[in-house]
């Protein structure tokens, strides 16, 4: 019995794992242009028209459409301060900070 609990605990934390990396591993790469190698902010890009997407290690893709942009800007804005990417320079390209893990500071009690 406590063989079993031991394996299903142990399976658990490899998933957990698996699904972490995966998740830590994902990049904002412009899919428009193959010309971008950090030279432009992704705002810039985006206000240029240039089309972005959320590419993970695994080769995934999931284009972002306008309505996802203006949402992401208005909960994780920092990701569009990042240099801008094409596919062809994924190599890079830094990771996609997910929102919360970034550190915040504390706020005063009022």
């Amino acid at each position: 019995m406590m063989r079993k609990v031991i394996l299903v605990l142990t399976l658990c934390l490899l998933a957990l794992m698996f699904i972490a990396t995966a998740a830590m591993a994902a990049k904002l790469l412009c899919i428009t242009k193959e010309t971008h190698k950090g030279d432009q902010s992704v705002a810039s890009c985006l206000a240029k028209g240039d089309e972005f997407a959320i590419v993970d290690d695994h080769g995934v893709v999931h284009i972002l459409s306008k309505r996802e942009v203006e949402l992401t800007k208005a909960f994780n804005p920092q990701i569009f301060e990042q240099r801008a990417f094409s596919i062809r320079y994924r190599e890079l390209a830094p990771e996609l900070k997910i929102f919360g893990t970034t550190v915040r500071p504390a706020q005063e009690k009022k």
